[in-house]
């Protein structure tokens, strides 16, 4: 649950059945280091010769392994332990490493606080569990006829549970107990009722939007107020990007009354006054922030150890959504107003040029290492609003020609690295001008890539306002859109799950490794993303709503959970994400109320430095 917890012992759950069985019948044990060297053997006894029952054997027992460093270690091997042992039957399960092998007495109570139904599921709450002895809720259901039979399992980190029963129209009462690290449990809570029911297109969006959104409220890291990188992920480290996102899923979650003005207020307080005292480089923010310093967290390496320009830019983009929205005339508005300010007019965007006659933005750059990384922003992707940023940014401003000399770019250097990672010439100009499955696409390197290339410049930029020489941004957008939803319905590599309700390939996690997939052979790995089609509501809201009725109706069971839809599943190879993401969860709510509402276009866009921006890129562009 928490990898990069310190480890004492390893643990594991056994089953026997059989009373003759003797401790030379068992297997030895060893781990698998990941140079695939192995440990020394380590022997183990039984308790019990029938039923379930824990071992645990401290590290420091298993010589020749990295103790405490779980990342070295890659396995666990059992092997026959004597050339004596006759043939028995073994069931293992719950094999995990941990730092405590006490059992201490569980003290709290349970209690469920709420139980809410829905069209096929019940969201069952409880208040935060602090007491160190309880390491899992366990979830009872009954069919209201007075049996209870249990149902789910969960983390002590999430104090909620999402039960996808399939039903609508039907009652059920709950009741959860705590475990202790030997599993040994609580007594029952108090019973909690409650009823799935019919919903409306309209309920279920709200729906989304407010599990979605409660990532970024409920789950946030603790010192900030901001956004993790992924749950169940690392405790402490923020997101930069993802909780710019988040900050507009704030905002959502405010106006459609998932929390109150006055939550929100005190929220963004702790935000503002978080990010004014982090660490930042001329003025930009890093990739990853550790919570409790404020400090930068070089989580992808030694090199990525100083600003991020693209991360900041997403933070930035729903920073300035929330000056506009917090508008009102009392002290604590005023004050989350001012601080962005501060924080808006203290990034140097131009220094992010590298040289003073620069036609490009660079992404890092590092105190010790400068520019190491030396990454060019060329587009067509998802860093437009990196540039529109920078050219609007009323105290580090870059010249507004670098939107076609850098961004726009048509020079050698530009073409080649288009093509480099487009596989393909087609955009190599930036404008790409052919059609694929009968749609035009006049933006856009090789077909137009994945989907969270026409989300995360737009979530608080309209792109129906945003237009240049080649395109207008929002018709540029939705054809991205229906390509990818074309390429599903034809599935060219005969997937088992692509189709007119099962679509959007763009970046999540994999049964292997995180990608950004799109609608190429090469870049098509048979996963969906929910947040593809979902975060495409305002470009596709007919194709957008019949993938997210088949997401929870017909894939719910797997699918849904406790923060809205896991990131990415993938049928063919009968996979489910087990996380969500802070990058993928926002753009759901964000885009599904620009669809309802235009909410956090109208806001962003009233900001009078980004109109002055637009109108400088729109100077250019009649030139």
């Amino acid at each position: 649950q928490d990898f990069f917890a310190p480890a004492k012992f390893l643990s594991c759950w056994m089953y026997v059945d059989d009373v003759s069985i003797t401790s030379a019948d068992l297997p030895a044990i060893q781990l698998i280091n990941r140079d695939s060297s192995v440990s020394s053997q380590q022997s183990f006894s039984l308790t019990k010769n029938k039923g379930w029952q824990q071992i645990v054997i401290p590290l420091q027992k298993f010589s020749g392994a990295d103790n405490g460093n779980v990342k070295s270690i890659i396995g666990v091997r059992f092997s026959q332990n004597s050339f004596k042992a006759k043939s028995v039957t073994i069931y293992i399960d719950d094999i995990e490493f941990v730092s405590d092998a006490g059992a201490e007495t569980i003290q709290t109570v349970p209690v469920i606080s709420s139980a809410k139904g829905y069209s096929k599921h019940v969201d069952i709450e409880w208040p935060g569990v602090t007491d160190a002895a309880v390491k899992y809720i366990q979830i009872y259901r009954s069919q209201n006829d007075g049996k209870f039979s249990p149902v789910g399992i969960q983390t002590k980190m999430i104090n909620r549970y999402a039960d996808f029963t399939g039903v609508t129209g039907k009652k059920y009462q709950y009741r959860i107990s705590f475990l202790n690290k030997n599993y040994k449990e609580s007594k029952l809570s108090a019973p909690a009722m409650a009823e799935t029911k019919t919903m409306s297109d309209d309920d279920l969006l709200t729906m989304v939007q407010e599990a979605c959104f409660r990532y970024y409220w409920e789950a946030a890291e603790e010192v900030s107020g901001l956004a993790k990188e992924n749950i169940l992920g690392r405790h402490n480290m923020i997101a930069t990007g993802a909780s710019g996102f988040g900050v507009m899923a704030l905002i959502v979650g405010t106006q459609r009354k998932f929390i109150s003005r006055e939550q929100s207020v005190k929220r963004f307080l702790q935000i503002v006054n978080f990010l004014e005292k982090a660490e930042t480089f001329h003025g930009a923010f890093s990739h990853f922030i550790d919570g409790p310093s404020g400090k930068v967290e070089p989580f992808f390496g030694a090199r990525d150890n100083g600003g991020d320009l693209v991360e900041t830019s997403f933070l930035l983009q729903g920073l300035l959504t929330a000056q506009e929205y917090f508008d009102k005339n009392n002290k604590e508005e005023k004050a989350i107003r001012q601080s962005i300010t501060k924080i808006w007019e203290r990034i140097e965007w131009d220094w992010y040029r590298q040289f003073a006659d620069s036609k490009f933005l660079y992404w890092h750059w590092s105190p010790d290492k400068a520019w190491i990384i030396n990454h060019r922003l060329i587009g067509w992707n998802e860093t437009m609003v990196t540039y529109l940023l920078a050219i609007a940014s009323p105290t580090h401003a870059v010249p507004a020609s670098m939107y076609y000399t850098g961004w726009a770019s048509q020079d050698s250097f530009a073409r080649a690295y288009r093509e480099n990672w487009g596989g393909t010439k087609d955009g190599a100009l930036y404008k790409n001008g052919k059609t694929y499955f009968n749609i035009k696409l006049d933006v856009g390197v090789s077909n137009g890539g994945p989907l969270f290339f026409t989300q995360y410049s737009y979530l608080g930029y309209d792109p129906h306002f945003i237009k240049d020489k080649y395109t207008n941004y929002f018709d540029n957008n939705k054809n991205i859109a229906l390509i990818n939803y074309k390429y599903c319905i034809e599935n060219p590599k005969k997937y088992f799950n692509y189709s007119d309700s099962c679509w959007g390939l763009t970046a999540s996690d994999g049964p292997y490794n995180y990608s950004a997939d799109e609608p190429v052979l090469w870049q098509d790995k048979g996963k969906i993303a929910p947040t593809g089609a979902i975060g495409s509501f305002p470009y596709t809201p007919k194709a957008s709503m019949k993938a997210l009725k088949n997401y929870y109706n017909n894939y719910g069971k797997f699918l849904w959970g406790e923060y809205g839809f896991r990131d990415a599943f993938n049928l063919t190879e009968n996979w489910c994400s087990e996380i969500y993401m802070g990058l993928n969860q926002a753009p759901m709510v964000v885009m599904i109320e620009n669809y309802r509402t235009g909410l956090l276009w109208k806001l962003f866009m009233q900001n009078e430095e980004i109109k002055i921006g637009l109108a400088k890129i729109a100077e250019q562009t009649a030139e």
